[in-house]
């Protein structure tokens, strides 16, 4: 495992983590067993570093990353969420009372006494562009009830307006192949600040590893379901926000990626690493084979300058248009 620097902290986290959405709840059926083995697995392959949020599961993946880094406290970096378990528009979800009870409950389900990295969880612009809830981060971080805080974003416009606070630490942003905006717009800044870079959704839901046709049904209870257009929350959090059928068509063109590097999600998940700005990428998992696959990736041969610069063109030509919502 090879570690980056996690932009102005004092963490070098292993370039290829792990989110726990998927295993906390709205990705179909899952198995905490299962769950708690791929985290082992992971930490066993030098993974330091996990992402959560208060939400997953309404805390179940904070109380299960508890279970896997008991005694593992002091090497084991957790990154946790707040603000979504309330209205994410009123004010009075970023007042010092209500942040505080949020950090008590996360410090309570994964019992640590301090956070090493506190997002919030993709507020509304307005929110970001106040400010005000910056000033209460900058209090609990001096409480010692957080490391670090940085902001979860869903467009390049939210993350240029939160690197504007001198404390910000990292950014969490969806960053693919399918969505390469960030690369010119974002990642100078977030280097010429020190900001940190978390990549998530590297796989597109899912689109990414070239294993969905376009009859493919997924479970009601996963959002790549409920949510395939927006319905529920922002739509570029379910496969990179590309209409499912188009996404499946524009997978299969990248197929190539696979060749000499095990299949596409290795290879997926390698093109995210080849960006200098990228801290660390945290692909989900719901099984013990998807967390081996997703280690291999760290390994896979590098792209050449010609395959980067088709992957780009393919981008700019093929996929840019389709995709929809901010970003």
């Amino acid at each position: 495992m090879h570690y980056r620097q996690l932009g102005k902290t004092d963490m070098k986290v292993s370039e290829l983590s792990f989110g726990t959405w998927a295993i906390g709840g709205s990705w179909g059926q899952t198995s905490d067993k299962e769950a708690l083995n791929g985290l082992a697995l992971a930490m066993d392959h030098g993974v330091n570093f996990f992402d959560t949020a208060d939400v997953y599961g309404d805390g179940h993946s904070e109380e299960l990353l508890a279970k896997a880094t008991k005694g593992k406290e002091d090497k084991i970096y957790i990154a946790t969420k707040f603000c979504r378990a309330g209205d994410i528009h009123d004010p009075a979800t970023y007042s010092e009372e209500s942040v505080t009870n949020y950090v008590e409950n996360s410090l309570r389900r994964l019992q640590r006494e301090q956070l090493d990295l506190l997002q919030i969880h993709c507020p509304p612009t307005d929110i970001i562009r106040d400010g005000t809830v910056f000033g209460v981060l900058d209090k609990l971080q001096e409480q010692g009830k957080i490391r670090h805080y940085g902001v979860s974003v869903e467009t390049v416009e939210e993350g240029l307006l939160a690197m504007e606070n001198p404390n910000v630490a990292a950014l969490q942003v969806i960053f693919n192949i399918f969505r390469q905006k960030p690369v010119t717009e974002l990642f100078p800044v977030a280097k010429e600040k020190n900001v940190g870079i978390l990549a998530r959704v590297p796989l597109a839901s899912g689109l990414l590893t070239g294993k969905f046709n376009e009859s493919h049904q997924f479970e009601a209870d996963d959002h790549r379901h409920f949510n395939q257009n927006g319905e529920e929350f922002n739509v570029g959090e379910t496969f990179a926000g590309l209409p499912f059928a188009k996404g499946v068509e524009l997978s299969k063109q990248l197929e190539w990626i696979a060749e000499g590097r095990g299949n596409m999600t290795r290879a997926a998940l390698k093109w995210i690493l080849s960006h200098e700005a990228i801290s660390s990428v945290i692909p989900g998992f719901k099984t013990v084979k998807q967390v081996e696959d997703n280690l291999a990736a760290v390994d896979v041969p590098a792209y050449s300058e010609q395959e980067l610069a088709k992957l780009q063109a393919f981008y700019t030509k093929e996929v840019h248009e389709h995709i929809r919502g901010a970003y």
